[in-house]
């Protein structure tokens, strides 16, 4: 990811994360994927009312497809509000496609949605990973390394007072 598509994603007022698959997966190669919704699903995220928890990508027919997202309904929307866990299909080319689909074949690798944010045009993206399952002990140590940041940063501040 260049220093461009990293400062559209913070420019943007929507930045949907996935905390959990850091903690759970190694992350090989990052790819952003457009993402086809209906009626009033783009309303409900650009008010950040999504979710990533338990979300997963699979290939079906050539296509990628998420799994799990859940966009909450539009609070102004009618009778015709969209649902909240359907499958949503997303945009990517056939080449890359094809690459996370002989990946996935390995076992151990898996793809997973890390972000889901708003392009400068207006678009909802999301950010996929193929990834690899961490172990209980990686786990741990991600875990370590995490406590020890804390401790360091509360140690500067102490510092500079």
């Amino acid at each position: 990811m260049n220093k461009e598509q990293e400062l559209i994603r913070k420019k943007s007022p929507v930045n949907i994360k996935n905390k959990k698959a850091s903690f759970e997966y190694f992350f090989i190669e990052t790819f952003t994927a457009g993402i086809v919704l209906t009626g009033t699903e783009i309303k409900s995220i650009r008010m950040g009312k999504a979710s990533l928890v338990d979300t997963y990508c699979t290939i079906m027919n050539g296509e990628m497809w998420v799994k799990g997202m859940n966009i909450s309904p539009y609070f102004y929307g009618s009778y015709n509000n969209h649902e909240m866990k359907r499958d949503r299909k997303l945009l990517l080319t056939r080449r890359e496609i094809q690459k996370l689909a002989s990946a996935t074949k390995q076992t151990g690798y898996t793809i997973v949605p890390l972000l889901v944010f708003i392009d400068e045009k207006g678009r909802a993206k999301m950010d996929i990973a193929l990834c690899k399952g961490k172990k209980q002990y990686d786990k741990r140590q991600s875990l370590k390394e995490q406590e020890d940041r804390r401790e360091m940063d509360r140690a500067m501040k102490v510092w500079s007072k």
